[in-house]
Order: structure tokens, then sequence, then C-alpha cells
């Protein structure tokens, strides 16, 4: 393996930004988070709509792609879409408290959507959900800004590694035959 596909693989995740199409037949079970203003947030709580799940850090070369997400839940929330954001520390550039992190995304990018609290997204102390995911569509992030698609089953539809922007056309194209009709 050539050192440039090793960056590569790192940075753009497994499935090389790609949609994986990784569907179980059976309904995904649901997952809790805590949340980053408190208490939990319950993906059982978003059945019937898909789910943009994004592993998020303040101090990554990346982090301008929260623009894109907060436009993505203001143009897609009303309609279905639910867009989280997981800030982890995995890749050593979260603050160190949530509290930072909450300052961080409401004073630059004025985030209103939900948030979690900061959350292990791979290895062995991996938040269960991540640990599904890798289970069940074999993907780990390789990065900050990876992108997980669920539909409103809570199925994984796609994934896509930190250079494919959270409002980029595949994931847009993604997302749109999951939303209600209307």
């Amino acid at each position: 393996m050539t050192r440039l596909f090793k960056i590569l693989t790192l940075v753009m995740g497994a499935g090389f930004g790609l949609a994986t199409g990784a569907q179980a037949a059976d309904p995904a079970p649901s997952f809790t988070f805590d949340s980053i203003d408190g208490g939990t947030l319950d993906t059982a709580d978003w059945r019937g709509q898909p789910v943009l799940v994004i592993n998020t850090a303040s101090m990554c070369g990346f982090t301008p792609q929260l623009e894109g997400m907060q436009d993505m839940h203001e143009e897609w929330g009303p309609k279905g879409l639910v867009v989280l954001a997981v800030p982890s520390d995995d890749f050593k550039q979260e603050y160190d408290s949530a509290a930072q992190v909450k300052e961080f995304c409401t004073l630059n990018f004025g985030i209103t959507l939900p948030m979690t609290d900061i959350t292990h997204v791979k290895g062995a102390q991996a938040h269960p959900f991540y640990k599904w995911v890798k289970k069940t569509a074999g993907f780990e992030p390789g990065w900050n800004f990876n992108k997980v698609l669920l539909d409103g089953e809570g199925r994984i539809v796609g994934t896509w590694g930190s250079l494919t922007k959270p409002d980029a056309r595949p994931i847009r194209e993604a997302i749109a035959p999951l939303l209600p009709r209307g």
C-alpha cells in the first residue's frame, strides 16, 4: 500500500467517501447519546426521519463544514432531516469541555442543530452507535467530519469521508428520497 493511499484512507474514511448502500433487512437498534445541553438524545425519537450523523472537532481543518451542517439543518430540518453533530477528541482536535465546544460552535457557526457531548467514535472506547456502524457497514471514522446517513428505520444508507461536505450532491441525493413527500 502506498503512503498516499494510506493517507487518503485515513482522511476520507472507509469507502472513500462513497455511499455504501449497506442496509440491514431489519430496523436498526436505537442509541442514546449524552446531549451537549444536558440530558440525552435518543435515535428512537427520530424514527421515520433520516438522520445524518457527523463526527466533528472544533480545531480541525474541516471545521468549516459546521456551516454546511447548519445550512442542511435549516433547509431540510423542517422537511424531516435530523443533522446530528458528534464532537469527538479521538483525533486530538477538540476542546477539553462540552461547554467550550458548545460556545465555539454557537459563536462561530450559529449551531442550533442537535449535538452530543464529546464522544469516542473509534476504537475500543467508541460509542455503541459507532461500534454498530463498524460492524454493520465496515465503516469507522478515519478522521473528523465523517458522515453516516440513516434512513427512517435507522438503517445505514451511506457513509462518506471527511472530504465530502455535508451538503455535497451525493449526500443530498441520498437524503432526498428519504424525506416525506408533500
